[in-house]
């Protein structure tokens, strides 16, 4: 991640830094160090190495950068970063429909799965109130299945803008995946990009979009956290000109 500084001129520049480390990856990251010294220095140097590789994964696991928002009441954000797997309309998760939450229609869900080796950190698509959370026991099946929506441990999360708009998405755990870890809780007023959570190794994120509202994005297409526009509100053109 850049971030800005004054130039001999007065002109800003742009200096590249290593991204912070969140607290909660910090204890697993001196763990791991902590067992490549003593590999390196009780066992052999071989597997200090390899220990020493584990210690720098588990780093950049937990890595968590400066994201740049973009502004707009109208813009729903992406909440994970990862690659956009599934662009589907499907029912909206009961636990976040009902009175004061989204309606029962079909909207369109964007899922996008994190790999071992993305950023983990999840952030609020927009900004608002949380109206609701819900959390689920489930599976761990491999989290680019589409079941694992239905059969996965989850949690799902309500966002509500002051001028009514909700957005809910869905935090998955995946195949390696066995914590999801709110930042939030229901009451909670965040901003658009805010961190909200984190899934530890592996999992995916749904997000379902309000209606009249098409997707940004394709399949395939990488999303970044607190960056990528996924939809604009009362846009109903896709990325390839056609309304869904």
């Amino acid at each position: 991640m850049t971030s800005l500084e004054t130039a001999e001129h007065g002109t800003p520049s742009a200096k590249w830094r290593w991204p912070s480390i969140h607290p909660e990856g910090r204890k697993f990251a001196v763990i791991a160090g902590a067992i490549a010294l003593g590999c390196w220095l009780l066992i052999g140097h071989w597997l200090g190495w390899l220990m020493l590789g584990v210690t720098i994964w588990v780093c950049a696991f937990f890595r968590d950068p400066i994201r740049s928002v973009p502004q707009g009441r109208d813009l729903i954000i992406s909440p994970a970063d990862g690659l956009v797997t599934m662009i589907q309309q499907v029912m909206p998760p009961r636990e976040l429909v009902g009175e004061g939450a989204l309606g029962p229609d079909p909207l369109i869900r964007v899922s996008i799965f994190m790999s071992v080796f993305d950023v983990h950190i999840n952030r609020a698509p927009i900004a608002g109130t949380i109206a609701r959370v819900a959390y689920i026991a489930g599976k761990f099946v491999n989290a680019s299945l589409d079941k694992a929506s239905e059969e996965n441990e989850r949690q799902h999360i309500l966002v509500t803008a002051p001028d009514g708009t909700m957005v809910g998405f869905t935090q998955i755990a995946g195949l390696v995946a066995r914590r999801i870890m709110p930042f939030i809780k229901t009451g909670d007023m965040v901003a658009a990009g805010q961190r909200v959570g984190l899934i530890r190794f592996g999992s995916r994120v749904d997000v379902y979009l309000p209606a009249g509202a098409a997707p940004k994005v394709a399949l395939g297409q990488r999303a970044i956290a607190g960056e990528t526009v996924l939809a604009r509100l009362g846009d109903n053109a896709s990325v390839s000109g056609l309304p869904l």
